[in-house]
C-alpha cells in the first residue's frame, strides 16, 4: 500500500473512532466506504471486527460508572439464544432483502423520529429486553448487524445518554468477539492484515479519544439527534447496495 492509500486507510480509522467516541457506533459504516476501495472485503470486515473490539472496550471503560448489570444482563441472556438461532437461519433466508427491509425500517424509524419535536419514553420490562436481546442477537447471527435493535431500542426507553452506551456498547463488543473468533476459526485472518490492524488501531483509538471529548459536551437532546442521524444513515447505507443487488438479480433472471 503506497502512502497515498495508506494516509486514506488511517483517516477513514480516525473518522470511524470518531464516530463511536460520539455515537458509540456506526464505525463500520464510516471505514467501509473508503477501505472497500482500498483492501479486500474479507480484510475490511475482519479490521472493522478488530478495530471494533478495541473502541468499544475503551468507549466502555471511559463509561463504566454507567455500567448496571442487573440492566445488561436480560439482553445478553437473549442474545446468547438468537445469535445460534441467526446462524441457522442463513441458510434459509436471503441476507440482501434481509438487508433492504431492515434498511427501510430504520430510514422510517429515524425520519419519524426526527421529526417529533419530542420523545415519549416506551415503558419496558425484563421479558421484553430479553425478547430485544433475542432479536438483536438473531440478526446478529444473520445479517452482522449486532446491536442495531438494541440501539433503537435504549433510544425508544429514554435513557439518559451514558444508560444507552453502557446497554448496547456492551453488547455490541459481545457480538464482535463471537464475531472475530469464527474468523481465526474459518482461518481468514493474515498476517497482512493484522499489519493493517496494527497501523490503523492506534490513530482508530486518537478518534475515539477526540469522539468521546465532543461526546461530554453533548447534551440528552443533542445526543438522541446524533443517534437518529446516524442510524438513519444506516439504514441508507443498507438499502443501496441491495436495491443493486436485487436489480441485478431481476436483470439476470429477465434477460434469460
Amino acid at each position: 500500500m503506497d502512502g497515498f492509500y495508506l494516509g486514506l486507510f488511517l483517516l477513514a480509522a480516525f473518522l470511524g473512532g470518531l464516530t463511536t467516541g460520539v455515537a458509540g457506533f456506526a464505525m463500520g459504516l464510516v471505514v467501509s466506504g473508503v477501505w472497500l476501495h482500498i483492501i479486500t472485503p474479507i480484510q475490511t470486515a475482519i479490521l472493522i471486527v478488530a478495530c471494533t473490539l478495541i473502541s468499544q472496550s475503551y468507549s466502555i471503560w471511559k463509561l463504566r460508572d454507567a455500567l448496571d448489570w442487573r440492566k445488561l444482563a436480560p439482553f445478553i441472556v437473549g442474545g446468547v439464544f438468537g445469535v445460534p438461532l441467526g446462524t441457522m437461519l442463513l441458510g434459509y433466508v436471503d441476507p440482501v432483502y434481509m438487508r433492504f427491509w431492515i434498511g427501510v425500517l430504520l430510514v422510517i424509524f429515524s425520519i419519524y423520529n426526527l421529526a417529533k419535536p419530542a420523545l415519549k419514553p416506551v415503558q419496558g420490562n425484563m421479558p421484553a429486553d430479553v425478547g430485544i436481546g433475542f432479536f438483536n442477537g438473531m440478526l446478529g447471527g444473520l445479517t452482522g448487524l449486532g446491536g442495531i435493535i438494541v440501539t433503537i431500542w435504549c433510544h425508544l426507553r429514554g435513557w439518559p445518554k451514558d444508560v444507552q452506551r453502557a446497554v448496547f456498547q456492551p453488547i455490541i463488543l459481545a457480538s464482535g468477539v463471537i464475531t472475530i473468533i469464527s474468523f481465526h476459526v474459518a482461518g481468514v485472518i493474515t498476517m497482512e492484515t493484522v499489519k493493517l490492524w496494527a497501523l490503523g488501531a492506534p490513530v482508530m483509538l486518537a478518534g475515539v479519544w477526540v469522539g468521546l471529548k465532543f461526546y461530554g459536551k453533548l447534551d440528552e437532546a443533542a445526543f438522541r439527534k446524533v443517534v437518529l442521524w446516524l442510524l438513519l444513515f444506516s439504514g441508507l447505507s443498507l438499502i443501496a447496495p441491495s436495491v443493486m443487488s436485487i436489480s441485478e438479480l431481476a436483470h439476470a433472471l429477465t434477460s434469460r
